[in-house]
């Protein structure tokens, strides 16, 4: 069945972004996508090793207890603690257990068996003494020193998972933890989201592919590489549109025909209101635009609108406005339309570093900045110096987003401010 035909039951709604402002404030934006955004991602069953950063689409319950059975989390010599308190810790080595194996019966009253990591204990015995503090003798014997406490050095069965434990839900995002998890219940393919189809176009006659030659008035296409690089960190398929002409018609043609087959289109450059901005002209035409010039900095000319059933995203040319808006809306909604839930970067409140005299009020601000170690040796904020949403250098120089909300006049030394590190965005 082709890609274009298997979601169709899934439509957006035709007005999945409409609102009746001229420009949102940003939680407004958030608020919804959070709320009119729903997944749209078929659903298939894949290979343990293939699922890494995929969203899952059912909960996975653990079929069996974690260890299945009491083991040795050492190497040593296992016992029974009572055998213990009543000898002098002297016991006969009656039998050898590796990983792998299981005891061939019940420990013998009075003895301890050798034993090693990971082996399952013999009925009876429930501690075990690491070999190092032990002496073990030629005649078959071995000495345990005082002072063990019951159940030393022995791992429950289930005690990581029970039966019927819940590994992890649906709509997560799975990491490297997750599947680790998983693979110890023994899944080897679990239900998993598919990935999302993704068209990905730079707009603009300035724009030139890095490795050719830039002639005089051109600049090389940062945006649409920086994106792919960004998108190569969600579960989506990317399609490569390369760099759009400033013409309408290549345009138009272009766009209408990659929203036949991808779930999302996602543009850079040509999404202001300015004689050459031809994607957001185009959109009106053969789609619908839900526009909202955002109240934020930097990233005010974005816009978001819809193909038929495919979702439009246009980010700002400038890269860093790019980058923030594509980190702020477009990664949480390409997450939810996949089949994740909505998340949001975690925020740290730390103390300014640095003074701002004047912040124009009504609009929220993300100002690059990192963590550093100020008076005391305590973490404090510090403010990549420049602003200039082109200054590409902030986004490798800095440690994350310095979050300024709308009612903010004036920064002083001291301030509160939320911090969100690039690690809450998955870079």
């Amino acid at each position: 069945m082709p890609p274009n035909e298997r979601s169709k039951a899934k439509r957006l709604l035709d007005d999945c972004f409409l609102h009746d402002s001229d420009r949102m404030r940003h939680y407004e934006a958030i608020e919804l996508l959070k709320t009119r955004l729903v997944p749209i991602a078929d659903r298939e069953t894949a290979a343990l090793d293939a699922v890494a950063g995929r969203i899952l689409a059912e909960p996975v319950l653990s079929p069996r207890n974690v260890p299945p059975a009491d083991n040795s989390a050492v190497d040593g010599y296992a016992f029974a603690h009572a055998d213990y308190l009543a000898g002098n810790g002297t016991f006969p080595v009656t039998a050898r257990i590796a990983a792998g194996n299981k005891p061939s019966g019940p420990l013998e009253a009075g003895s301890a068996v050798r034993i090693f990591t990971g082996a399952p204990m013999p009925e009876g015995a429930d501690t075990v003494a690491m070999q190092e503090d032990c002496d073990a003798d030629n005649d078959g014997t071995v000495v345990v020193p005082p002072g063990l406490k019951p159940g030393a050095n022995r791992r429950k069965a289930g005690e990581d998972l029970k039966q019927g434990d819940t590994i992890a839900e649906a709509a997560t995002l799975l990491t490297p933890q997750h599947i680790a998890s998983i693979a110890s219940a023994g899944f080897g393919e679990i239900p998993v989201f598919a990935k999302l189809r993704i068209a990905l176009v730079s707009g603009g006659d300035e724009l030139v592919e890095p490795g050719n030659t830039a002639r005089d008035g051109q600049i090389y296409d940062t945006n649409r590489h920086m994106l792919k690089a960004l998108l190569a960190r969600l579960p989506v398929e990317v399609t490569d549109l390369g760099i759009l002409p400033d013409d309408p018609a290549i345009i138009g043609k272009t766009l209408a025909e990659a929203a036949e087959n991808h779930h999302a289109v996602i543009s850079s450059g040509g999404t202001s209101r300015g004689e050459e901005d031809h994607i957001v002209a185009m959109l009106d035409e053969i789609g619908k635009r839900h526009l909202w010039q955002l109240a934020v900095k930097p990233g005010r000319p974005m816009s978001f609108g819809q193909i038929g059933d495919t979702v439009f995203f246009g980010l700002p040319g400038n890269p860093v406005a790019c980058m923030v808006c594509f980190l702020l809306y477009i990664r949480p909604a390409l997450l939810r339309l996949g089949g994740a839930a909505w998340s949001e970067p975690m925020r740290f409140p730390l103390p300014a570093g640095f003074e701002i005299a004047r912040k124009k009020p009504g609009r929220r601000e993300f100002w690059r900045g990192r963590v550093v170690q100020g008076d005391g040796g305590r973490a404090q904020l510090e403010k990549f110096a420049r602003d200039g949403s082109g200054l590409i250098s902030g986004l490798w120089q800095s440690g994350g987003l310095i979050e300024v909300g709308e009612d903010v006049t004036a920064v002083s030394q001291g301030d509160l401010l939320d911090f969100i590190p690039w690690s809450e965005f998955g870079i």
